[in-house]
Formats: C-alpha cells, structure tokens, sequence
C-alpha cells in the first residue's frame, strides 16, 4: 500500500459572471488529495493520512475518497472548516490559485495521529504547502524521518508561496523533508520559485542525490521531464496534446510515478537504487503519458491504467533521445 499524507480541499472553480451571480463549481482537490486519487485509479492499494473537516464539505471529501477507493481509516476528522482553493485558468490553461486556508483542518494533524510502523506500506507520499503549515508540518516531517530508511519517501514540493511563509525557513524546512526522501519529484517552476530562476537543475538534482536521494525527477511543462539517478540521467519530451488545462497535471505524474514502480516491483529503496537506464525511461515514459492526458481534461481528473497504456501506444514508434 502507499500511504499519501496532506491535505485535501475543495477546489472552487470560477467562471465568468452571469448577472449578479458568479458562476463556480465546487469539487473535491488538493495535491496529495489527487495523488491518491491518481494512484487509486492506475490500481493500487492507496490510503489517505490526513486532517479532514466534519462540516459538509469535509463530508463530501471523505465520500470522494471512499468512490474512488481510498482507505480512508487514517483520515482525522476535525472540527476546523475545510480549506478552499479559488481556480481560475487562463487561455493556456494555466491555473491560478486563491487560498482560504487559514486555520482549517488539514493543519489539524500532531504527533499523536501518525500511525505506527505498518509492513503493508511500501511508500508514503508528502508535499505541497501542508509541508510548511502547523502542526501538519511538524507532525509529517517527524513522520517521513521516522520511516525513511524502512520505505520509499516521495516528495513533491508543489510551492504555493502565498501559504508557506518565509521562504528561508521554508528552504530550510524542505531540505529536511528532501534529506528523508528517496524520490523527489518538483517542477522547473517550483524549482526557480524556491531557489532562483538561475538555478541550474543539474546541480540542484545532484546535490539531493549527494544527500541521499535516488531519485530525483524535474519536469518542465510542454519541454517534457528529467530524470537523475546515481548512475543515469535522461531527458523525455512531453507528449504533443491539445491541453484544455494543466490542473493536476504535476500530481498526476507524481502518482504515476509511484504507481510504475509499483507495477514494475519496484518500489523498495534498493530497486531505486539499482535502476537501470530502460527501467528509468519506462517509469518517466508512463509518468509523462499520464500526466498528458490529465491536460485533456478539464480539471484535476486523472486517468487509470488503461488510459495510460493507450496513450503509450501512440508514442512507442517515436525516437527516443
């Protein structure tokens, strides 16, 4: 199983005015809420570890997570309200975001709510901004640190830097996450958020592989993704789609991630360690196809396994670099 830790929210669709009203629709997300989706429906077992309202959206989140399959026993149900992302795209399909997160649910997660050592869990996957919030962030830091030399850690930052804070204590918040992470996996965009836009990703990749990392995955929109490893590196385009919009798109190739490795009986330290150059480009092959359907779709809705395998069809005679 792959225990996903973080938050979960409604995301609040905006359109266009119509009269007075203002056209929304309101639907269950957040990005560790999609990764476990993801994983769900490319066929793994999957549970959630997380801060969960009782008011009616939290209700409505936990019963998206029981439809999509998700084992939903370690979910916190707490009496703070359910935190709100406020979308909107723009004719690219690029997403912006407005939070309504302060003091809600997904922050309400101590020490005491961790699970013990469970020998059914393979992986447990972090980020986005519960990473750096109170006391989520505390309570998952000790938790990737407890378990990092026992099982896979995948880390995906997923900045929002409107929520994180200072961006120094957050540097220094997610170079502990990094130091517990066998898998990173952040976006070129994260990446010159955080760190600069001068910063070189080679370098940046091969400092966390120094640190204990093995693997470290940077993808970088429509110029496709990169992959690091102790022993290789490889580049792979994004596959050509007609994006209607990006939402969820880095969340689907983080579960798709985790979910090939799994597939492929991957997913320990030591076989992340000993990938070898075809294993790797499968495993950022199948991330890229996956996340590529997600930008045909409007919203987070992520694809199952057979999507993907057919998306991979279309691309098996393409040269590879």
């Amino acid at each position: 199983m792959i225990l996903v830790c973080g938050e979960a929210l409604i995301d609040l669709f905006v359109g266009e005015p119509d009269g007075t009203a203002l056209a929304a629709r309101a639907l269950a997300g957040g990005s560790l809420f999609n990764v476990a989706v993801g994983l769900a429906r490319l066929g793994l077992p999957v549970g959630f570890l997380g801060g969960v309202s009782t008011d009616r959206f939290g209700m409505f989140l936990a019963q998206a997570m029981a439809r999509e399959g998700i084992g939903t026993t370690l979910l916190k149900r707490s009496a703070r309200p359910t935190p709100l992302a406020v979308v909107s795209t723009d004719a690219a399909g690029q997403p912006a975001y407005g939070f309504h997160a302060h003091d809600c649910a997904e922050r309400d997660l101590v020490g005491a709510d961790l699970p013990p050592p469970d020998p059914a869990v393979a992986a447990i996957a972090l980020g986005s901004y519960t990473l750096a919030i109170e006391p989520v962030g505390s309570t998952l830091l000790a938790f990737a640190e407890r378990e990092s030399s026992r099982l896979v850690v995948s880390l995906d930052p997923n900045l929002r830097p409107s929520l994180v804070g200072d961006p120094d204590a957050w540097r220094q918040r997610f170079a502990r996450f990094a130091r517990a992470a066998a898998i990173i996996k952040l976006s070129r965009e994260d990446l010159a958020t955080a760190y600069g836009p001068d910063t070189d990703p080679a370098v940046w990749a091969t400092r966390r592989l120094d640190e204990g990392a093995l693997l470290v995955v940077i993808t970088d929109g429509a110029a496709g993704a990169t992959a690091y490893h102790r022993h290789h590196r490889l580049h792979r385009p994004a596959h050509p789609v007609a994006v209607v919009d990006t939402v969820g798109a880095g969340d689907t190739f983080h579960a798709a991630l985790l979910a090939r490795l799994a597939q492929r009986g991957l997913l320990t330290r030591a076989a992340l360690a000993a990938l070898d150059g075809a294993a790797l480009a499968d495993l950022v092959q199948y991330a890229i196809a996956a996340a590529s359907i997600t930008c045909t779709r409007r919203g987070a809705d992520l694809p199952r396994h057979a999507d993907v395998e057919h998306a991979l069809k279309g691309v098996s005679d393409v040269p590879r670099a």
